[in-house]
């Protein structure tokens, strides 16, 4: 891991290294082993980016209904590869049970994250802070 990138690259290739390698201060923490505890086996650190605003980063899923099911917004993202420091692909993460993002407060609401096939190129430098949430979140 490169020690030049801002904390927001560090963390995302922390959670890409760990996820690649998939095998407690605070127990969500982007620096620590999320997927090791005994109870849990996975692939997937969920995490969400903020920007200077303290405004949660949204994407798009299915835009244009090409795949069975509508359009979504997300604030939970899985990485999936970086390139160059600071530039990642994150594949969407979509809550199970339906939620919609018309504030903040909707957030608490997600019990449960499933993986898309729904991606989005980024520049990680351009984010502030990135909060890391429990695995246990993610449905295989």
């Amino acid at each position: 891991m490169s020690m030049d990138l801002n904390c927001v690259c560090d963390a995302v290739q922390n959670i890409a290294d760990i996820q690649d390698a998939v095998e407690d201060r605070c127990p969500t923490s982007c620096f620590e082993n999320l997927l090791s505890p005994v109870e849990f086996v996975g692939d997937t650190v969920p995490f969400m980016l903020y920007n200077q605003c303290n405004d949660l980063f949204k994407a798009f899923g299915n835009v244009g209904q090409l795949d069975d099911g509508d359009c979504f917004e997300t604030v939970f993202f899985r990485v999936e590869t970086i390139r160059n420091g600071c530039c990642a692909t994150l594949s969407l993460l979509r809550p199970t049970n339906g939620v919609d993002f018309d504030c903040k407060d909707d957030v608490c609401d997600v019990t449960g994250l499933e993986k898309t096939d729904y991606c989005i190129e980024v520049d990680l430098s351009c984010f502030c802070a990135i909060q890391c949430l429990s695995p246990q979140l993610v449905t295989n």
